[in-house]
Order: structure tokens, then sequence, then C-alpha cells
């Protein structure tokens, strides 16, 4: 059984999956060829930065254990409400803690106002993209902070 927590960005089981995200991506995406502007680079980086003052809540999934599965962040995007850093362990993929951090990601922007919720992946997350359009939601076009340096993002959004 899956069960939802409400916690600071600084919570050290989501810092912890957060690293665990970032050695993934790295694996996936490796990292910029030198062939790349600096400044373009740069870009991405602060593109992908989260500032924490905008961070509106972090959400774990923990198991029977007391263990922390999986992570994902909701912050305001100037006036938008975007998911960030979605994370589950490879050992738990496939036992709805996705689903569950999605749907209680909804919930919180519900309780924000928010007529619809946005989210960035890139197109080295086929996983991703699948588990999305199995919860409902819909490709847009790549919006800022992402479309100047990551235009092979896929970018959703889901009505609320």
């Amino acid at each position: 059984m899956i069960t939802i927590e409400r916690v600071a960005w600084e919570d050290p089981r989501g810092v912890a999956l957060r690293a665990r995200m970032d050695e993934e991506m790295h694996e996936r995406y490796g990292a910029s060829n030198g062939d790349e502007d600096p400044a373009v680079t740069a870009e991405r980086g602060r593109a992908l930065a989260v500032d924490p003052a905008t961070i509106i809540t972090s959400l774990l999934a923990i198991d029977e254990d007391g263990e922390a599965l999986g992570h994902i962040a909701v912050r305001r995007l100037g006036d938008e409400v975007e998911l960030k850093r979605l994370i589950v362990l490879a050992a738990a993929r496939g036992k709805g803690a996705a689903t569950a951090l999605l749907a209680e990601g909804e919930q919180v922007a519900r309780e924000q106002g928010a007529e619809r919720l946005i989210l960035q992946t890139g197109d080295k997350q086929p996983e991703a993209v699948a588990l999305y359009e199995k919860t409902g939601w819909t490709r847009i076009p790549v919006y800022e902070p992402y479309a100047a340096t990551m235009p092979w993002s896929f970018c959703f959004e889901k009505a609320l």
C-alpha cells in the first residue's frame, strides 16, 4: 500500500530521491557535448533549476514499511502550477506510486485554485510520456523556460 506525505522541499528523503533522479537523468542524457554554446548549456541549467521559494509542497510516496519510494514537487511557475522532479525508485515502478503522486499533485493544484496543471519531460523518458498519456494528460507546446534550450521536450497539461 502506498501513502502520500506532503513534506518540505528540504526533506532529506526528497533530497535523496532527487539526487537519484539526477543520476538517472545523467545516464539517459549524458553531459552536454563540447560543441554546444556554453551560454545555452548554462541557460538550460537555469531552466531546470528549482527555486525553493516557488515550491508549494513536495510529495513523497511511502510504502508500508515507511520507505520513501517516490517524489514529486508542486511549484508556482509564473501564473501556472507545475509538477517537477517526478521519480519513483526503479524497484518500486509499476506499483502505483507515480499515479498516486500525480493524483495528489492535482489535488494540491486544485487547492491553489489552479484551472490546469502543467509539466515538462524529456524525449528520452518514454516511460514518463506513457504514464502521462495513460493518466489523462494532454500534450501542449513546449513552454518557457524550456522552449529556448530544450525544444525536444514534451510538455503536458491536465485540466482541473
